[in-house]
């Protein structure tokens, strides 16, 4: 993956994920962290590919422009969005500061709250490949896998023991190429345990363990509902910043030309709020953040009385202690949801007071319960609860395109003797398959968002990966320029390992 382009719609996705989402959440777990009154507990599935973002030493010099521009629209707000803007300005210039104070070193932030127990970091797969669609070539698997699990290694120093399966995705036997990879347990949506053989008898509040060894988490609906659905949940509240309307579709023409911009897109400028779901967005009313902060209480308050009565229900029928998993899209929290990292602030501090504790899925396998013995069902936390998300008549298409350039793969990967400079083409080849195979293109397709960059994105990936398999194909002398081109273009995963592919892994 190369460095998004100054000023992308990729680079701008990115900062804003990182200005509305992960500077946030950092500085909220690293406030509760340091509270005596009581301690965060969250697990975090941080994926190589966000990792490689967050190291990527050109972004990071490139960040603090980019907020700073957005700082100064702000200041040319008008007089009737003045407290509003004034609220997002101290915010941004908060994060800002913060971002300076550690010098954009996330990822080792991070890896600070793993070390001092608050967070449990979870691995994903390398690019977020949807495992299901590449099964046909477990080495395909098995490449999304192990080069996740070193990657995460490498940048964090910590062996990743829990993995975030892409769109919570599993298939009959991938426990044991998760075993194969040094991981002990993943997340399933609430049909994986539900549908599992046996019928766990706890259902999803105990997690289970695979005939390989791997512990599963089933996600609990009934906890996951008020947080995520803007429609039955609270983010659909009307004090809360609304989402879609932002600056960059306000502004003249003229004015995003001044900034560098040819035409509208999203700044991550917000200054109105829900005011009502039938409400259209040019009639939104202004954004009042004091209103917001006083729904944040209300609503966790709620959220947590409910999960008690919740639980003390469960008790009445169980004899282990009732786990609720309710796990979500990072950046729900921040993006999607303006006030969600403080409304997680807010459940920290009142569960106490609730008498709710909060654990990280590595805690729960620490205590070493006993695990019922369970096949999971095949599953994803999808449309549907299984694969027909990405897998349909807008995308299937791709699934040829991945097995075809896989079985390549596997061939050349698996010669008994390969040089010094096949073993660099296979590399690059591996790091073009694995970014052709991420979820997010076959989800694009299916949502009809930007279907022409997800389409682009996979022909160029699959594209030089046939180009460098060609070279191997026709036992040509490799082109050092084009391959030192593409490297420096799609140079992600530095220490991906070639034997992943192969049909004779030692061991």
């Amino acid at each position: 993956m190369k460095s998004a382009k100054a000023g992308s719609l990729e680079e701008d996705w990115f900062f804003q994920a990182l200005m509305e989402c992960y500077l946030p959440l950092l500085n909220i777990l690293e406030g509760t962290s340091s509270n005596s009154k009581y301690l965060a507990k969250i697990t975090i599935g941080l994926s190589p590919t966000l990792l490689s973002l967050l190291e990527d030493q050109e972004l990071k010099d490139r960040f603090p422009k980019w907020v700073n521009l957005r700082l100064k629209l702000l200041t040319n707000a008008p007089k009737h969005q003045e407290s509003a803007a004034r609220h997002l300005w101290e915010r941004i210039q908060s994060q800002l500061q913060h971002w300076n104070s550690c010098k954009g070193d996330l990822v080792e932030r991070f890896r600070a709250l793993q070390v001092s127990g608050v967070v449990d970091l979870l691995t994903c797969a390398a690019t977020h490949g949807y495992l299901p669609l590449l099964r046909e070539n477990p080495e395909a698997v098995r490449g999304q896998l192990n080069t996740a699990v070193r990657e995460h290694h490498r940048l964090l120093g910590l062996q990743p023991r829990g993995i975030w399966l892409p769109e919570c995705a599993y298939y009959e036997g991938l426990d044991k190429l998760l075993q194969e990879a040094g991981l002990k347990y993943a997340v399933l949506d609430g049909h994986g345990l539900l549908n599992a053989h046996p019928r766990p008898r706890y259902g999803i509040y105990a997690p289970i363990c695979s005939r390989n060894a791997i512990a599963f988490f089933g996600r609990d609906g009934e906890s996951t509902l008020p947080i995520w659905s803007a429609k039955d949940g609270y983010p659909g509240d009307p004090e809360y910043r609304e989402f879609h309307r932002d600056m960059g579709w306000d502004l003249p023409i003229e004015k995003l030309h001044e900034i560098g911009l040819n035409e509208p897109r999203p700044l991550g400028i917000k200054l109105h709020k829900v005011t009502s779901q039938k409400t259209s967005l040019n009639e939104k009313e202004t954004y009042e953040p004091d209103l917001a902060a006083k729904k944040i209480k209300e609503h966790a308050k709620d959220y947590l009385n409910k999960r008690r009565i919740q639980l003390k229900i469960l008790n009445t029928t169980m004899t282990n202690k009732p786990l609720l998993v309710a796990p979500f899209d990072a950046e729900l929290f921040g993006h999607w949801w303006f006030e969600g990292p403080y409304f997680l602030a807010e459940l920290f501090q009142e569960a106490e007071k609730q008498d709710i504790k909060f654990t990280r899925l590595l805690d729960v396998l620490m205590e070493e319960p006993q695990l019922q013995l369970c096949d999971p069902s095949p599953s994803s936390w999808g449309q549907g609860g299984y694969h027909n998300y990405w897998l349909n008549e807008t995308n299937a298409w791709i699934v040829h395109e991945w097995s075809k350039a896989s079985k390549a793969m596997i061939k050349f990967c698996s010669q008994t003797s390969i040089q010094k400079i096949q073993e660099r083409v296979l590399k690059q080849a591996g790091r073009e398959l694995l970014l052709s195979q991420s979820s997010d293109w076959s989800f694009i397709l299916r949502s009809k968002t930007t279907t022409e960059l997800a389409k682009e994105r996979i022909n160029l990936h699959l594209k030089r990966f046939w180009t460098l398999i060609s070279l191997l194909e026709k036992e040509e002398e490799v082109p050092i320029e084009l391959l030192s081109k593409l490297e420096k273009e799609d140079h992600l995963f530095p220490l991906i390992d070639i034997k992943d592919w192969s049909k004779k892994l030692e061991g």
